[in-house]
Parts: C-alpha cells; structure tokens; sequence
C-alpha cells in the first residue's frame, strides 16, 4: 500500500498565505516605489514553502499519529480560505514524514516533520535540517490521576457557582460556534480556577494541538520570565538586551533596553507589510519571511540596523520577540543547558502543558513568533498561570513561583509607545477599549486569524479560542468576551 498523497493544490493557497501573516491588530506599512519587486515565479515559491509547512504540520502535528488525512488538512485548512486555482501540485509521503509543493518556475518547496520540533521548511538546497532533533519527554504527573490544573481530574465546577448563569453562558457559547464564518473549533471558559463551558468543532478536543500563531510571542515573554526567576538569565527589565552583535561602541543597538524587546518598541527597522501589499510574500517583508522562506530566524531578526529610538514606538513586528527568545538561547546553552527541552521544563511541564510543539528553523531556533502548536486545556493553563500572578498551585497542595513577582503587571500594562494603549509585554491589552465588550484590565495573547487567550482578572476569567477566522475576528470575540462576563454577577 503507498504511503504517499499526491494531487494538484488550488493555488489559490497564495491567499491564504497572505491572511495568515497578518500581523493581529498591525495595519500594512507603506513601501517606497523604487524597492525593487520579485517575480511571480519566485514569490510562489515562497508561497509554497509556507503550503508544505502546513500540509506537514497539519498532518504530522495537528493529527498526530497520521489521524488526519491530507485531504482534511486541504478542505479544513486550505481551501477555505482560497481562491481555486491548479497549477501547484503536492504530496505527502508518510514514511520519510515530509510534504512537498511543487509547481512552475520555482520547482519544489518540502517541509519536513521532526517530531518534537514539528514541521521545518527546508531552505532550498537543504535535504534535512542542521540541528539533531530532540525528544521532548513531558514529565508530567498521571493527568487522569492528577487534579486540575496540573491534571485533568475534577476540571469542571460540578455544580456551577451560583452567581453564573449558566442558561445565559450556554447560550454565549452556542452563540460563538454557531457563527459558522468563524470556524471556531476549541472555546473554553475557565471561572475561579476551573472550566465552566466548552464547545469543539468536529475533530477536535481540548487535547488537539492546535496551530496558534503569534499566540507564541506571548510564551517568548513567559519564558524569559522563568528563565529570570530561576535564574538562568541574571537580567532586568532595564538592561540593555545582551545581544554581542549589538555591543560595539558607536552601535546605537546597545541602547536596547529588554522592557524595548518586550514592549515590541525595540526602534529595529524591520519592515511588517501586512498581507495586502504585492511584495507581502518577497523579500522586503522582513516580518513576513520567517513564514515562508525557510531562514535563520534568529540571525535575520538581530541582523537589522535602527531606524526609530528604543522604546518610543510600538510597531508590531517579529524582531523583537525573536530576539528574547534568542536572548533566552544563548544563556540556556551558556549554561549547558539543552534549548529544544528548556521551554517544556522550565514552564510546561511546571503547569501540566503537555500539548505544546514549538516549531523551529532548520537550525533549531523557536519560530516561536507564530509557528507554535498548543491544545485549548494547555492555553487555559498558560491563562491562568498569568491570571494567578505567575505562581502556580502544586498537586501537593503548595505553590511554584514561576513568573517573577511583578512580571505579569508589566506584561498587561501599556507599553509607552503604544499611543492606542492596546500593547503591553508581548501580549494585548484593552486598556484603550479595542475591544469594548470586554472589561478595560483584559489582556490577551493573540494569534493571527484569531487565536485567543484572554485573561479578564477582574472577573476571574480566561477564555481560549482557536480557529482560523479569516474575518473581524476582533468583534467576534469582543462579543464573545462582554456574553460571557455578562452571564456572571460578581
């Protein structure tokens, strides 16, 4: 029996491309006319690197196991979102676990699975990735026999709390996935530390590995965090980021302040140009190509020149959170440290994540600024690890500080650039009322076509949502948010 799928794509898949990198929240940049504009054949290649990776990880990551077919990961993932078109042609060979595009004048863009470490696409020219990969043991207590949160025992309040109504919340809910444009597929409410409501799409469950985008910037602030806390990385939040490329003395990069990285106010000219423009998917988005082409994302996001004052404006791009987690990098192997397991022991397997894949480059580098992969239980708990200022509550009835003390009041306070006040430390925050129907202290961390983990302190709440929704996904879930809050009278 083979094992290889193979079969023509809507090239269409261009414009899904294109949705799925724009930045949430972020408006295009303006380019200048004379930059110079790639071919078209070389602009589909990029596209089709980005197509292999999610024909891979759609199938290797997502299913786990094989358990969704190709032609799932086409008609749930893809075509959906596409303008049909036939000219590029794919397959996925399930013994060496790789997916290829193939089409003309670019010929083959391949995406290969390297289990713990997800889907990398290979650079051109590269016939594998130039790092070993790594199994990533989860060493988690028995979910089944461990409770909530750490575990899956007793997760749900049974019965509910009394100040919720809970006719009103199921309507919230039902409300949410019957918006059918949306294609929610996880949605889980978790009130006073527990789970009130959720509601899945066909297919998946609170376990499933989801793509998350830039959700991951958000684990690239909690992962300095810890790696603070346990001190590992013997910084603050005012020192200049210890980046040895940016040290020489007339380099005006050795003002960059960590809070400048967190704040995503590094003044990096490091263009973000969105989806619309026509060189989104060349080489002039600088923000974009870490999705697409198959570079050093590390090396790319650090080797960029200056163009505004640290900390005076808050410009949406992956620079900055590319270069904490590089930051974070370089003191782990400092220390004899092992990088591809550092984020599961030193904050999953601390709050019972056990869903989580962090993909990288093919040298090994977390993209973790939108290719990252969690379940809905394994959001909710990076949710409430925030919501409960960074400690975390043990199965032995103690408590873990995992977070520095303070961490999550910075991360949830507007950034001095951020005129809208709608940015903080690598996450979202409402303090400007982007989203009105929530309450002003929600914070969230936001992925590209809606993905949300929206902490709501004053109500006691986080709210995952998962799904590729390729319209105003921030009314959608603002809306989501005030029926939800509406249902609890505190």
């Amino acid at each position: 029996m083979s094992t290889r799928t193979e079969s023509r794509l809507p090239t269409g898949l261009l414009i899904a491309a294109g949705v799925a990198l724009l930045s949430a929240g972020c408006a295009p940049e303006s380019v200048e006319p004379d930059e110079a504009v790639e071919d078209e054949a070389h602009i589909r290649g990029h596209v089709a690197g980005r197509v292999a990776h999610h024909l891979c990880a759609g199938v290797f990551v997502v299913g786990r196991d094989y358990e969704r077919t190709v032609e799932e990961v086409v008609a749930q993932d893809l075509e959906p979102f596409d303008e049909l078109r036939d000219d590029f042609r794919y397959r996925v060979d399930l013994e060496t676990r790789t997916a290829s595009v193939t089409g003309e004048g670019f010929g083959t863009r391949s995406a290969e699975y390297n289990g713990d470490q997800g889907c990398t696409i290979l650079p051109i020219g590269f016939e594998d990735v130039a790092f070993e990969p790594t199994v990533v043991e989860r060493r988690t207590p028995d979910p089944e026999m461990t409770a909530w949160p750490t575990g899956n025992a007793d997760a749900h309040h049974d019965p509910p709390p009394a100040e919720v109504d809970m006719a009103a919340l199921d309507a919230a809910l039902d409300w949410a996935m019957a918006q059918r444009e949306h294609h929610t597929r996880a949605l889980v409410v978790v009130y006073a530390g527990k789970i009130l409501g959720e509601r899945y799409a066909g297919g998946f469950g609170p376990n499933t590995p989801q793509i998350s985008w830039s959700q991951g910037k958000s684990i690239a602030a909690a992962l300095m965090g810890a790696a603070i806390q346990a001190g590992h990385l013997d910084i603050g939040l005012d020192d200049p980021a210890p980046v040895p490329e940016w040290r020489g003395e007339d380099d005006p990069r050795r003002e960059i302040r960590i809070r400048d990285l967190l704040n995503m106010s590094s003044g990096l000219d490091f263009l973000n140009l969105g989806s619309d423009d026509e060189r989104s998917r060349t080489h002039a988005n600088e923000h974009g190509r870490i999705y697409f082409e198959g570079i050093d994302v590390f090396e790319h996001a650090i080797d960029q020149p200056m163009d505004t004052l640290p900390g005076a404006i808050f410009r949406y791009r992956n620079s900055d959170p590319l270069t904490v987690a590089r930051i974070v990098r370089q003191a782990v192997e400092a220390r004899g440290d092992d990088w591809l397991t550092y984020p599961q022991r030193i904050l999953f397997d601390r709050i019972g994540a056990r869903d989580y894949v962090l993909e990288t480059d093919a040298w090994g580098n977390f993209i973790i600024t939108g290719y990252d992969y969690g379940s809905a239980w394994d959001w909710a708990r990076f949710g409430l690890l925030h919501l409960w200022d960074g400690v975390w509550p043990t199965p032995d009835g103690g408590s873990d500080r995992i977070l520095p003390e303070g961490w999550v009041d910075f991360v949830s306070t507007p950034a001095p650039g951020a005129e809208l006040l709608n940015y903080g430390g690598l996450f979202w925050v409402n303090r400007g009322r982007s989203h009105p129907g929530a309450p002003e202290d929600a914070y969230w961390a936001l992925g590209a076509m809606g993905q949300y983990t929206a902490i709501i302190p004053s109500d006691d709440l986080v709210i995952v949502r998962l799904g590729p929704s390729p319209g105003d996904y921030s009314a959608y879930m603002s809306d989501i948010m005030g029926r939800v809050t509406g249902a609890i009278d505190r």
